[in-house]
């Protein structure tokens, strides 16, 4: 039993009511026998005795049964179910009284059956109230004795309030705290004691807390005037003790309207597949020792990309991103959890390339993974000069600085949005791609084209041996700007849920995941590929938008609406990754395949990322989308005012 008790395990219901049913039976017998005659053993042994016995026992059996008397977890038994058992055995006796002056009045005596109940009634009772008030006397005794390792606490305040809280302490399945007792100022309860715990004024906690080794007085009083809590702050801080705050029981769960937390929730949970797993040995040979440069680094995937190389024991990392309080923050816990990891923060424009190429004079980066890139789709269609700077005119800094400072590699971070592109975002992840895909051939084969600056015509040698790598994936769970988060937040205000369309489906991937294959793919040893990663099916975001409502403990359209707001520009339905011109071989790791797409002249794209360089910075957003179409000619626009520049006849391409 005691083994038991230790491990709080469930005890069978079966042995429950069978232990029940002896106490029921015991006690009959012993009210029988002391209501004929105490010292005579014989009627124990009559015909008239086992009638009795059984009809009993049946009566107890019933009531039991009918009233679940043996369900409940004894070690958690309070007045409630005490009260259940005395109404149970009452009724049994009742029953069985019942029984016998209907079907043997003529052998029975009235008065010696009601003293028969009256005795068996008491015994029975009081025996099933007795065991299962010491088996929870024990089970809470060994709970809260059997560990040093227990935090001692006290509980301001001796209110209803306190009382749930030490029950709430005390029922934790962690089991860390012990509650040592009540501690309250001015009471009438100074002194008593509430569920075996003395109430200790305030005056004393200093002598409280060297005898239990006091580490916190947790406040349940949620009504405290100023001059208590003032004084109760300055008492703790005399003794050495923390103070805590919970709020009243009635906001633990909030049941009425729409003011209940959102669960906390498993991102996994809202993928339809099992979460991917990699080998990470190739990635800590790539890593190791290597000086790390990552862009965009504070944002949702760069920092996690940060999180991770760190892992991998790099001999520097820099951080590089425009956004400072971001950065700052990024700052804080990285050091925090890498105090002997050498990094460097940069507040750093990768459209400044003057500024960027004193970030890599300075670092002399080996690896580069280029985060940086504006992802918004509805954003980017209307500010098409800024994506195309950002986007497009970021990655050519970096990648141009990574062949002129001889990095080994550079991995960019694309989208599936650049697979027939339907927007200004898309098709400009798609002209980055091109880009480094160019430049990476031109270092390939020949620099006789190769005129990426002034300072690298002078550097430009045969060594040069930069790879440039691209990985291309889906939408990511819960980073900055992702449905999660405003979902999360819609439901945490009670609605509604809006999602643009109820058929519009996405490709999903969980951030450590994306950057675990960005890492993966970054590993190749050779160069120019376009790596594609298996999401598995694409997800409905009407479907997760239902998922996410019902984890929060709603009900989709009842407690919680989803309003469907119609396409934004530049959205499509379906993403795709791979457009119908492209194939992928395989790769060594199932879930990672490349891309093969069609190949650029490195001249030609140069030219055509000057002339969108010049337009952007004329502002001239009709004459830059044209230009774009012009160099991707998949890119149809939809539900867009650019739609006008599909037809085939307006667009130049020469």
């Amino acid at each position: 039993m005691l083994g038991l008790l230790k491990k709080a395990k469930t005890v069978p219901r079966w042995i429950i009511l069978f232990i029940d049913l002896l106490i029921a039976a015991g006690s009959f017998s012993a009210a029988y026998l002391l209501t004929k005659h105490p010292a005579n053993y014989n009627h124990l042994f009559t015909s008239h005795f086992w009638l009795f016995f059984s009809l009993y026992v049946a009566a107890a059996m019933a009531l039991h049964l009918a009233m679940q008397i043996h369900t409940g977890l004894i070690r958690f038994t309070n007045s409630q179910d005490m009260m259940r058992i005395f109404t149970a055995v009452f009724i049994c006796n009742i029953l069985f009284g019942v029984i016998c002056l209907c079907f043997f009045a003529k052998h029975i005596n009235p008065a010696d059956v009601a003293i028969l109940l009256l005795f068996t009634f008491s015994v029975q009772s009081s025996a099933m109230v007795l065991l299962r008030s010491a088996v929870r006397s024990v089970y809470f005794y060994i709970k809260f004795n059997s560990s040093a390792n227990k935090k001692s606490v006290l509980i301001y305040g001796t209110n209803h309030q306190s009382i749930l809280l030490k029950q709430a302490l005390e029922g934790a399945r962690s089991g860390n705290f012990y509650v040592a007792g009540f501690i309250d100022v001015n009471s009438h309860k100074i002194n008593k004691y509430i569920e075996q715990r003395r109430v200790y004024p305030l005056s004393v906690l200093g002598e409280v807390q060297k005898r239990y080794n006091i580490k916190k007085v947790i406040i349940a009083d949620s009504k405290l005037d100023d001059n208590t809590r003032q004084l109760l702050i300055d008492t703790c801080l005399q003794a050495g003790v923390k103070l805590s705050k919970v709020p009243p029981s009635d906001e633990w769960l909030e049941t009425e309207g729409f003011t209940r937390q959102i669960k906390d929730l498993k991102i996994e949970d809202l993928l339809s597949r099992e979460p991917i797993v990699i080998d990470t040995t190739k990635i800590s040979a790539e890593l190791r020792g290597k000086r790390v440069l990552i862009t965009g680094a504070a944002g949702s995937i760069g920092s996690e990309i940060v999180r991770q190389v760190l892992g991998y024991e790099p001999a520097m990392v820099a951080l590089c991103d425009q956004a400072e309080s971001p950065l700052h923050e990024v700052q804080i816990e990285l050091m925090a959890k890498h105090p002997q990891a050498v990094m460097h923060f940069f507040i750093a424009d990768v459209r400044n390339f003057k500024r960027m190429r004193t970030v890599f004079k300075e670092v002399r980066p080996e690896i580069i993974f280029h985060a940086a890139a504006y992802k918004h789709v509805p954003m980017m269609e209307g500010n098409a000069a800024e994506a195309v700077i950002t986007n497009i005119v970021g990655t050519k800094n970096i990648a141009d600085l990574a062949v002129y400072f001889d990095a080994d590699k550079f991995v960019m971070i694309s989208t599936d949005k650049a697979v027939n592109p339907t927007n200004i975002m898309g098709a400009s992840k798609r002209i980055a791609e091109i880009y480094i895909q160019s430049l990476n051939d031109a270092i390939t084969h020949s620099y006789e084209h190769l005129s990426l600056v002034d300072d690298y015509r002078s550097n430009a040698t045969s060594t040069a041996n930069t790879r440039f790598i691209t990985t291309r994936f889906g939408n990511v769970l819960g980073s900055n700007g992702s449905v999660i988060p405003l979902f999360k937040a819609q439901i945490k205000k009670g609605g509604p849920v809006t999602v643009t369309h109820p058929d519009i489906t996405r490709y999903f991937m969980t951030i450590p995941e994306a950057v675990q294959l960005v890492l993966e793919a970054g590993a190749t040893d050779k160069g120019g590929e376009i790596f594609v990663f298996d999401m598995g099916e694409p997800v409905r975001i009407a479907d997760m938008a239902n998922k996410m409502i019902k984890l929060a403990g709603f009900t989709p359209g009842t407690d919680i609406q989803i309003n469907y707001t119609g396409l934004r520009p530049g959205e499509k339905l379906y993403e795709e990754l791979l457009n119908k011109e492209e194939m992928t071989q395989p790769t060594h790791h199932e879930k990672i395949k490349i891309a093969r797409v069609r190949m650029y002249d490195y001249k030609d794209v140069v030219d055509d990322v000057e002339e969108l360089i010049s337009l952007a910075q004329k502002e001239d957003d009709m004459a830059i989308v044209k230009k774009m179409k012009a160099i991707v000619p998949e890119y149809l626009s939809n539900n867009s005012a650019y739609q006008k520049l599909d037809d085939k006849a307006d667009i130049n391409f020469n």
